[in-house]
């Protein structure tokens, strides 16, 4: 279940000293060919990290031959040094890799403001192309953790052709087309266009849905490579199939690794308009911290949900709306329907349905609790 599942990769995870701790802290995926397409997906943050500006331009081409990616550090505002570093990481992996620095995909993650070793960086490369094997996707899934708790790896099998994937992420999970460090690979023979519109629509789905805390990323990046090397080209609908549920099992994953939570809640918008509508609905409640905090309560506050509804655009009738919490409708009508206490919040799976009533629409947005934990673990300087 990696990244080096597919045929046609090889990967490594290594520590190179950017974490205190002395835990893995590099990794580094290369495509070996035949083929070398790919697709990448970014943060639509206007404040964007170093390694997401370098990469922005890498990847227009459609071809992308490595991924490089750090933890420990996000060289994220860290000014044109911090730019010329991630410049120096690509350009070291080609020399080792006999290729051209604009073919290597950079990625960091970490703490903004923090500078990254330069030395250290570049030994990291060279130590993480030195360990490259076919089975070193777990290391390399392994290399990207900062405060997640667990690697995130998915394979989806197809006919004769799979999918791999690594992802971390354990906050600040908020949509726009990304939501943490992602790579993932296929052995299929899809072309770069293919790859892209592909990718797009999984994302739109998983990704984008994933409103774990309402902040996003100034360094998210989810690449996509293809190395052809099954030989086997599949249909652009069932490539996209496939890719989709490996990037909805890694959103879920990250959800569940989610910093603190106690609770993941599925928020399922139905009947709407249309479905930028219910997905704006389900976003709404995913980030209101009255509601997010009255589940960690266990209290069935559906009051709180039609409070969200009500800040959206969405087309619906206010006096008539339908809330569900775990199956019971406790509002029908907007107004109090089943009795709250049947509601049984004990369990970390929480559904909330709502029924808007003004179109055939639907959207799920998934989101977590607000505990003290979270507030714990966000409030000191550390990575």
């Amino acid at each position: 279940m990696t990244v080096t599942t597919p045929a046609g990769f090889t990967a490594a995870g290594v520590a190179a000293g950017l974490k205190s701790t002395g835990a893995k802290d590099i990794a580094l995926v290369v495509n070996n060919g035949p083929a070398y397409d790919s697709a990448t997906v970014f943060t639509a943050n206007r404040c964007k990290a170093n390694p997401v500006l370098w990469s922005q331009e890498v990847v227009k081409d459609g071809t992308v031959r490595a991924v490089f990616l750090n933890s420990g550090g996000a060289n994220c505002y860290t000014g044109p040094e911090g730019f010329q570093t991630t410049h120096a990481v690509a350009e070291r992996v080609a020399e080792h890799l006999g290729i051209g620095a604009i073919d290597v995909v950079v990625c960091s993650t970490g703490l903004i403001g923090l500078v990254n070793d330069r030395d250290q960086l570049l030994s990291g490369v060279d130590a993480a192309y030195a360990a490259l094997a076919a089975d070193g996707g777990t290391q390399a899934a392994e290399g990207i953790m900062t405060t997640d708790t667990v690697s995130k790896q998915v394979v989806v099998e197809g006919a004769g052709w799979s999918i791999g994937g690594m992802a971390k992420g354990a906050g600040m999970l908020a949509p726009q087309l990304a939501t943490m460090l992602v790579v993932l690979t296929t052995d299929a023979v899809v072309s770069a266009a293919d790859l892209d519109t592909a990718l797009r629509a999984a994302t739109r789905v998983s990704f984008d849905r994933l409103d774990s805390d309402g902040c996003m990323s100034t360094n998210d990046t989810v690449t996509v490579m293809a190395s052809g090397a099954s030989g086997i080209t599949p249909s652009l609908p069932d490539f996209t199939e496939a890719l989709t549920q490996a990037c909805t099992d890694l959103a879920m994953q990250l959800l569940k690794d989610a910093e603190g939570a106690d609770h993941e809640i599925a928020i399922t918008v139905l009947n709407a308009a249309t479905e930028d509508e219910a997905v704006e609905v389900g976003r709404s409640v995913a980030r209101s911290n009255l509601f997010k905090a009255a589940v960690f309560g266990k209290d069935p506050n559906w009051g709180r949900v039609l409070a969200s509804v009500g800040t959206t655009s969405a087309q619906f009738d206010p006096a008539d709306l339908d809330v569900a919490m775990n199956g019971v409708w406790v509002c029908q009508g907007s107004t109090p329907h089943a009795d709250p206490a049947e509601v049984d919040l004990t369990p970390r799976e929480v559904s909330v349905t709502i029924d808007l009533k003004s179109g055939s629409e639907r959207a799920t947005v998934w989101t977590n609790d607000l505990t003290h934990a979270y507030v714990h673990e966000n409030s000191a300087y550390s990575s």
